[in-house]
C-alpha cells in the first residue's frame, strides 16, 4: 500500500476536549499557505533552513499564567503523527516569537522557556519534510494558553508526555497551519 492510500488523519485538535481560542499569526506564511524554504528541514534530502516560524498571538484569557508552542504533522506515514516542535515554559507576558526562536539550545527563547526532543530526536524546531510523492501535510502550530507557569516537565519528556500535560492545562488555543508536499523525485 502506498502513503496515498491511506485514510487522512484527522485535525487532532477536534478530537480533544473543546477550548476557548484566540488568535496566532506568522510573518513566515499564511494560515493555510505553503511553507516557505526556511521552515523546511536540512536534511533528509531537503533543503531547507530549518528555521522555525515567526509567531505573533493575542486574545488569550487574562487568567493566562504561561504558554507552550507546538508544531505537529498529523499527516506523517505512522500511526501517532510526527512532533516537530515542543516549547514550554514561555511565560504569560511573551506574545510573540522570532523566527528561528526553535534553534538548538534555545538562545533566542525567553528565560525559563525550553524545548524537548522533537521526532527528529532534536531539541530545536525541526522543519517539514513529508515523504516524496506523498499527499500535502499539514503542519499545525498551536499555541496553548495554559492555567500554570510551571508543567512540571524537564526537557526529557515524550512529545506524547508533553502533549498530554499540556492538554490537561490548557484553556485556549490558536492554531495556524502550514502545508507541505514534495514531488515524486
Amino acid at each position: 500500500m502506498s502513503t496515498l492510500d491511506r485514510p487522512t488523519a484527522p485535525d487532532p485538535y477536534e478530537l480533544l476536549p473543546q477550548v476557548g481560542s484566540f488568535t496566532v499569526t506568522s510573518e513566515s506564511f499564511d494560515d493555510g499557505a505553503d511553507l516557505p524554504d526556511a521552515q523546511l528541514f536540512d536534511s533528509w534530502g531537503m533543503t531547507g533552513d530549518n528555521r522555525s516560524p515567526q509567531l505573533s498571538w493575542s486574545g488569550a484569557p487574562t487568567e493566562t499564567r504561561g504558554y507552550a508552542v507546538t508544531c505537529f504533522d498529523p499527516d506523517a506515514p505512522t500511526p501517532s503523527g510526527f512532533w516537530h516542535w515542543l516549547l514550554v515554559g514561555l511565560p504569560a507576558d511573551c506574545t510573540s516569537l522570532p523566527e528561528g526562536a526553535g534553534a538548538e539550545r534555545g538562545k533566542h527563547l525567553p528565560k525559563g522557556a525550553f524545548m524537548m526532543a522533537n521526532d527528529y530526536g532534536l531539541k530545536a524546531f525541526g522543519g517539514a519534510a513529508p515523504p516524496a510523492g506523498d499527499r500535502p501535510h499539514r503542519f499545525i502550530f498551536a499555541v496553548h494558553a495554559l492555567d500554570t507557569d510551571d508543567l512540571g516537565l524537564d526537557d526529557t519528556a515524550s512529545g506524547a508526555a508533553t502533549g498530554f500535560t499540556i492538554g490537561a492545562h490548557t484553556l485556549a488555543r490558536a492554531v495556524i497551519t502550514g502545508m507541505c508536499e514534495v514531488p515524486e523525485q
